[in-house]
Protein backbone atom coordinates (compact mmCIF):
# COMPACT_ATOMS: atom_id res chain seq x y z
CA UNK A 1 0.00 0.00 0.00
CA UNK A 2 1.07 3.60 -0.49
CA UNK A 3 3.18 4.59 2.53
CA UNK A 4 1.18 7.79 2.94
CA UNK A 5 -2.17 6.00 2.68
CA UNK A 6 -0.99 3.29 5.06
CA UNK A 7 0.08 5.92 7.61
CA UNK A 8 -3.21 7.81 7.22
CA UNK A 9 -5.21 4.62 7.88
CA UNK A 10 -3.10 3.94 10.96
CA UNK A 11 -3.76 7.52 12.07
CA UNK A 12 -7.54 7.17 11.96
CA UNK A 13 -8.62 7.61 8.34
CA UNK A 14 -11.65 5.32 7.93
CA UNK A 15 -12.55 4.44 4.33
CA UNK A 16 -15.90 2.96 3.35
CA UNK A 17 -17.17 0.99 0.38
CA UNK A 18 -18.06 1.57 -2.37
CA UNK A 19 -14.53 2.94 -2.71
CA UNK A 20 -12.92 4.28 -5.87
CA UNK A 21 -9.30 5.17 -6.67
CA UNK A 22 -8.68 7.72 -9.43
CA UNK A 23 -5.47 7.71 -11.44
CA UNK A 24 -3.16 5.20 -9.73
CA UNK A 25 0.01 4.18 -11.56
CA UNK A 26 2.15 1.08 -11.20
CA UNK A 27 4.09 2.98 -8.53
CA UNK A 28 0.99 2.82 -6.32
CA UNK A 29 0.54 -0.43 -4.39
CA UNK A 30 -3.20 -1.02 -3.88
CA UNK A 31 -2.86 -4.68 -2.85
CA UNK A 32 -4.24 -4.10 0.66
CA UNK A 33 -7.43 -2.48 -0.61
CA UNK A 34 -10.50 -4.71 -1.03
CA UNK A 35 -10.77 -6.28 -4.52
CA UNK A 36 -14.19 -4.69 -5.02
CA UNK A 37 -12.49 -1.29 -5.01
CA UNK A 38 -13.02 0.44 -8.34
CA UNK A 39 -9.91 1.74 -10.10
CA UNK A 40 -10.36 4.51 -12.68
CA UNK A 41 -7.35 4.63 -15.00
CA UNK A 42 -7.54 5.74 -18.66
CA UNK A 43 -3.92 4.81 -19.50
CA UNK A 44 -4.07 1.30 -20.96
CA UNK A 45 -0.88 -0.23 -19.46
CA UNK A 46 -1.80 1.00 -15.97
CA UNK A 47 -5.44 -0.02 -16.48
CA UNK A 48 -4.39 -3.55 -17.43
CA UNK A 49 -1.98 -3.72 -14.48
CA UNK A 50 -4.77 -3.21 -11.94
CA UNK A 51 -7.28 -5.31 -13.86
CA UNK A 52 -4.79 -8.20 -13.68
CA UNK A 53 -4.76 -7.78 -9.89
CA UNK A 54 -8.51 -8.38 -9.82
CA UNK A 55 -9.72 -4.81 -9.29
CA UNK A 56 -12.89 -3.52 -10.93
CA UNK A 57 -11.06 -1.32 -13.44
CA UNK A 58 -12.53 1.24 -15.84
CA UNK A 59 -11.06 3.97 -18.09
CA UNK A 60 -13.88 6.40 -17.35
CA UNK A 61 -15.43 7.94 -14.27
CA UNK A 62 -17.43 5.18 -12.67
CA UNK A 63 -20.59 4.81 -10.63
CA UNK A 64 -21.47 6.86 -7.52
CA UNK A 65 -19.53 5.75 -4.47
CA UNK A 66 -18.99 6.50 -0.80
CA UNK A 67 -15.31 7.50 -0.73
CA UNK A 68 -12.72 8.37 -3.36
CA UNK A 69 -8.91 8.37 -3.31
CA UNK A 70 -7.37 10.74 -5.86
CA UNK A 71 -3.77 9.99 -6.87
CA UNK A 72 -2.48 13.39 -7.89
CA UNK A 73 -1.25 13.71 -11.51
CA UNK A 74 1.37 16.16 -12.75
CA UNK A 75 -0.94 18.42 -14.75
CA UNK A 76 -2.64 21.08 -12.62
CA UNK A 77 -5.77 21.34 -14.79
CA UNK A 78 -6.19 17.56 -14.73
CA UNK A 79 -5.69 17.43 -10.95
CA UNK A 80 -8.43 20.02 -10.42
CA UNK A 81 -10.82 18.24 -12.77
CA UNK A 82 -10.20 14.97 -10.89
CA UNK A 83 -11.08 16.65 -7.58
CA UNK A 84 -14.27 17.91 -9.19
CA UNK A 85 -15.07 14.43 -10.54
CA UNK A 86 -14.43 12.88 -7.14
CA UNK A 87 -16.80 15.31 -5.43
CA UNK A 88 -19.48 14.63 -8.04
CA UNK A 89 -19.30 10.89 -7.43
CA UNK A 90 -18.62 10.54 -3.72
CA UNK A 91 -20.98 11.13 -0.83
CA UNK A 92 -18.30 10.67 1.83
CA UNK A 93 -14.58 11.38 1.92
CA UNK A 94 -12.25 12.68 -0.76
CA UNK A 95 -8.66 11.61 -0.10
CA UNK A 96 -5.84 13.36 -1.97
CA UNK A 97 -2.48 11.57 -2.15
CA UNK A 98 0.30 13.29 -4.04
CA UNK A 99 4.02 13.92 -4.40
CA UNK A 100 5.56 17.33 -3.85
CA UNK A 101 6.81 17.27 -7.43
CA UNK A 102 3.19 16.91 -8.60
CA UNK A 103 2.09 20.06 -6.78
CA UNK A 104 0.41 18.59 -3.71
CA UNK A 105 1.36 21.56 -1.51
CA UNK A 106 -0.18 24.05 -3.92
CA UNK A 107 -3.34 21.96 -4.29
CA UNK A 108 -3.67 21.61 -0.50
CA UNK A 109 -3.44 25.39 -0.14
CA UNK A 110 -6.15 25.91 -2.78
CA UNK A 111 -8.48 23.29 -1.29
CA UNK A 112 -8.13 24.72 2.22
CA UNK A 113 -9.64 27.96 0.91
CA UNK A 114 -12.80 26.06 0.03
CA UNK A 115 -13.35 23.27 2.58
CA UNK A 116 -12.11 22.05 5.96
CA UNK A 117 -9.22 19.63 5.55
CA UNK A 118 -8.12 16.77 7.79
CA UNK A 119 -4.53 15.62 7.99
CA UNK A 120 -2.36 16.47 6.23
CA UNK A 121 0.28 13.80 6.72
CA UNK A 122 3.70 14.22 5.11
CA UNK A 123 5.76 11.17 4.11
CA UNK A 124 7.93 9.93 1.24
CA UNK A 125 8.33 13.36 -0.38
CA UNK A 126 4.59 13.98 -0.51
CA UNK A 127 1.40 14.55 1.46
CA UNK A 128 -1.98 12.96 1.98
CA UNK A 129 -5.08 14.78 3.24
CA UNK A 130 -8.84 14.39 3.10
CA UNK A 131 -12.10 16.28 3.35
CA UNK A 132 -15.86 15.73 3.14
CA UNK A 133 -17.26 15.79 -0.38
CA UNK A 134 -18.71 19.19 -1.21
CA UNK A 135 -19.48 19.33 -4.95
CA UNK A 136 -20.57 22.97 -5.02
CA UNK A 137 -17.20 24.06 -3.60
CA UNK A 138 -15.36 22.81 -6.70
CA UNK A 139 -17.87 23.50 -9.48
CA UNK A 140 -15.41 25.83 -11.22
CA UNK A 141 -12.79 23.05 -11.33
CA UNK A 142 -14.76 20.97 -13.83
CA UNK A 143 -13.01 20.12 -17.07
CA UNK A 144 -14.29 22.26 -19.95
CA UNK A 145 -17.05 20.68 -21.98
CA UNK A 146 -15.22 21.42 -25.21
CA UNK A 147 -11.53 22.34 -25.01
CA UNK A 148 -10.24 23.16 -28.48
CA UNK A 149 -6.87 23.96 -30.08
CA UNK A 150 -6.69 25.10 -33.71
CA UNK A 151 -10.05 23.48 -34.38
CA UNK A 152 -9.15 20.18 -32.67
CA UNK A 153 -10.77 18.92 -29.50
CA UNK A 154 -8.38 18.24 -26.62
CA UNK A 155 -8.75 17.66 -22.87
CA UNK A 156 -6.89 18.48 -19.64
CA UNK A 157 -3.90 16.22 -19.05
CA UNK A 158 -3.55 14.78 -22.55
CA UNK A 159 -0.27 15.28 -24.38
CA UNK A 160 -0.01 18.68 -26.10
CA UNK A 161 -3.44 19.72 -24.82
CA UNK A 162 -2.73 23.42 -25.35
CA UNK A 163 -1.36 23.39 -28.88
CA UNK A 164 -0.10 21.38 -31.83
CA UNK A 165 3.14 19.66 -30.90
CA UNK A 166 6.02 21.16 -32.95
CA UNK A 167 7.63 17.75 -33.43
CA UNK A 168 4.47 16.38 -35.05
CA UNK A 169 4.26 19.48 -37.24
CA UNK A 170 7.87 18.91 -38.36
CA UNK A 171 7.18 15.26 -39.16
CA UNK A 172 4.15 16.22 -41.23
CA UNK A 173 6.28 18.49 -43.43
CA UNK A 174 8.58 15.54 -44.18
CA UNK A 175 5.92 13.03 -45.26
CA UNK A 176 5.50 12.09 -48.92
CA UNK A 177 2.06 12.26 -50.51
CA UNK A 178 1.98 8.54 -51.19
CA UNK A 179 1.97 6.52 -47.98
CA UNK A 180 0.14 3.38 -49.07
CA UNK A 181 -3.28 1.92 -48.41
CA UNK A 182 -2.76 0.77 -44.81
CA UNK A 183 -1.31 3.26 -42.35
CA UNK A 184 -0.97 3.37 -38.58
CA UNK A 185 -0.27 6.29 -36.25
CA UNK A 186 1.31 4.81 -33.13
CA UNK A 187 0.74 7.02 -30.11
CA UNK A 188 -1.86 9.01 -32.04
CA UNK A 189 -2.88 11.26 -29.15
CA UNK A 190 -5.87 13.47 -29.95
CA UNK A 191 -5.39 12.86 -33.65
CA UNK A 192 -3.55 15.85 -35.14
CA UNK A 193 -1.06 13.83 -37.19
CA UNK A 194 -3.69 11.35 -38.36
CA UNK A 195 -6.07 14.11 -39.39
CA UNK A 196 -3.35 15.73 -41.49
CA UNK A 197 -2.36 12.37 -43.00
CA UNK A 198 -5.96 11.94 -44.18
CA UNK A 199 -5.72 15.31 -45.93
CA UNK A 200 -2.44 14.28 -47.53
CA UNK A 201 -3.47 10.87 -48.81
CA UNK A 202 -6.50 8.59 -49.07
CA UNK A 203 -5.69 5.31 -47.29
CA UNK A 204 -7.97 2.33 -47.23
CA UNK A 205 -7.39 2.12 -43.48
CA UNK A 206 -5.79 4.48 -40.97
CA UNK A 207 -5.27 2.94 -37.54
CA UNK A 208 -4.97 5.31 -34.59
CA UNK A 209 -3.29 3.49 -31.70
CA UNK A 210 -3.33 5.34 -28.39
CA UNK A 211 -2.97 4.24 -24.76
CA UNK A 212 -4.70 7.31 -23.29
CA UNK A 213 -8.45 6.66 -23.41
CA UNK A 214 -9.28 10.35 -23.03
CA UNK A 215 -6.96 11.40 -25.86
CA UNK A 216 -8.43 8.69 -28.09
CA UNK A 217 -11.95 9.93 -27.32
CA UNK A 218 -10.84 13.36 -28.56
CA UNK A 219 -9.39 11.76 -31.69
CA UNK A 220 -12.73 10.10 -32.45
CA UNK A 221 -14.28 13.56 -32.48
CA UNK A 222 -11.48 15.08 -34.54
CA UNK A 223 -11.50 12.44 -37.30
CA UNK A 224 -14.91 12.00 -38.86
CA UNK A 225 -13.65 9.59 -41.51
CA UNK A 226 -14.95 6.09 -42.18
CA UNK A 227 -11.43 4.84 -42.95
CA UNK A 228 -10.16 5.77 -39.48
CA UNK A 229 -10.02 2.91 -36.98
CA UNK A 230 -9.42 3.60 -33.29
CA UNK A 231 -7.52 1.27 -30.96
CA UNK A 232 -7.25 1.84 -27.21
CA UNK A 233 -4.02 -0.11 -26.82
CA UNK A 234 -0.38 -0.05 -25.81
CA UNK A 235 1.43 0.61 -29.08
CA UNK A 236 4.44 -1.41 -27.89
CA UNK A 237 2.42 -4.64 -27.91
CA UNK A 238 -0.31 -3.77 -30.44
CA UNK A 239 -0.79 -6.10 -33.41
CA UNK A 240 -2.26 -4.64 -36.60
CA UNK A 241 -5.22 -6.55 -38.11
CA UNK A 242 -3.22 -6.75 -41.36
CA UNK A 243 0.35 -5.84 -42.38
CA UNK A 244 0.87 -2.11 -42.79
CA UNK A 245 2.39 -0.10 -45.62
CA UNK A 246 3.38 2.85 -43.45
CA UNK A 247 3.71 3.75 -39.78
CA UNK A 248 3.97 7.37 -38.66
CA UNK A 249 4.73 8.28 -35.09
CA UNK A 250 5.85 10.83 -32.56
CA UNK A 251 6.33 8.37 -29.70
CA UNK A 252 6.23 9.34 -26.03
CA UNK A 253 9.44 8.94 -24.08
CA UNK A 254 8.20 8.99 -20.50
CA UNK A 255 5.28 7.81 -18.38
CA UNK A 256 6.51 9.76 -15.35
CA UNK A 257 8.95 12.63 -14.88
CA UNK A 258 12.00 10.54 -15.77
CA UNK A 259 12.78 10.03 -19.47
CA UNK A 260 12.52 6.40 -20.60
CA UNK A 261 14.03 5.91 -24.09
CA UNK A 262 13.03 2.23 -23.97
CA UNK A 263 9.43 3.32 -24.51
CA UNK A 264 10.17 4.88 -27.89
CA UNK A 265 12.46 1.98 -28.74
CA UNK A 266 9.51 -0.33 -28.11
CA UNK A 267 7.42 1.72 -30.54
CA UNK A 268 10.11 1.30 -33.21
CA UNK A 269 10.18 -2.48 -32.74
CA UNK A 270 6.36 -2.59 -32.88
CA UNK A 271 6.39 -0.65 -36.13
CA UNK A 272 8.86 -3.09 -37.66
CA UNK A 273 6.74 -6.07 -36.61
CA UNK A 274 3.57 -4.62 -38.11
CA UNK A 275 4.93 -3.43 -41.47
CA UNK A 276 5.05 -5.35 -44.74
CA UNK A 277 8.49 -6.32 -46.07
CA UNK A 278 8.45 -3.16 -48.19
CA UNK A 279 6.88 -0.97 -45.52
CA UNK A 280 8.16 2.35 -44.18
CA UNK A 281 8.41 4.06 -40.80
CA UNK A 282 8.36 7.85 -40.46
CA UNK A 283 9.47 8.88 -36.98
CA UNK A 284 10.10 12.17 -35.20
CA UNK A 285 11.90 12.35 -31.87
CA UNK A 286 13.68 14.74 -29.55
CA UNK A 287 17.26 15.05 -30.74
CA UNK A 288 18.79 13.70 -27.52
CA UNK A 289 16.92 10.39 -27.60
CA UNK A 290 19.08 7.36 -28.54
CA UNK A 291 16.95 5.70 -31.21
CA UNK A 292 19.56 5.18 -33.92
CA UNK A 293 20.76 1.75 -32.75
CA UNK A 294 17.23 0.39 -32.43
CA UNK A 295 16.34 1.74 -35.86
CA UNK A 296 19.42 0.10 -37.39
CA UNK A 297 18.63 -3.20 -35.63
CA UNK A 298 15.01 -3.12 -36.80
CA UNK A 299 15.33 -1.81 -40.37
CA UNK A 300 17.64 -2.43 -43.29
CA UNK A 301 17.69 1.19 -44.37
CA UNK A 302 17.56 4.26 -42.08
CA UNK A 303 17.97 7.90 -43.03
CA UNK A 304 17.63 11.13 -41.09
CA UNK A 305 15.60 13.26 -43.50
CA UNK A 306 14.92 16.43 -41.51
CA UNK A 307 15.59 18.07 -38.20
CA UNK A 308 16.66 21.07 -36.18
CA UNK A 309 18.37 21.65 -32.86
CA UNK A 310 15.38 20.14 -31.00
CA UNK A 311 14.05 17.31 -33.18
CA UNK A 312 15.11 14.74 -35.76
CA UNK A 313 12.99 12.99 -38.40
CA UNK A 314 13.84 9.50 -39.64
CA UNK A 315 12.63 7.47 -42.59
CA UNK A 316 13.25 3.75 -42.08
CA UNK A 317 12.42 0.98 -44.54
CA UNK A 318 12.93 -2.75 -45.14
CA UNK A 319 11.97 -4.03 -41.66
CA UNK A 320 14.16 -6.90 -40.51
CA UNK A 321 11.43 -8.90 -38.72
Amino acid sequence: MSPRLDLALQSGLDLSQPLSVLGPTMDNDLSNLPPETQVVQPFKPFHDHFAAQGFNTTPETGEPCQDVIVILPRAKALARSMVHQACQRASGLIVIDGAKTNGVDSLLKDIRKRVDVDGPIAKAHGKIFWFRSKPEAFADWAAPQAQAVDGFRTAPGVFSADGIDPASALLLKSLPQKLGARIADLGAGWGYLSAEVLKLTNPRALHLVEADYIALACARTNLADSNAQFHWADAVSWKAPEPLDTVVMNPPFHTSRAADPELGQGFIKSAARNLTRNGSLWLVANRHLPYEVTLADSFGQVQEVAGDNRFKVFHASRPRV
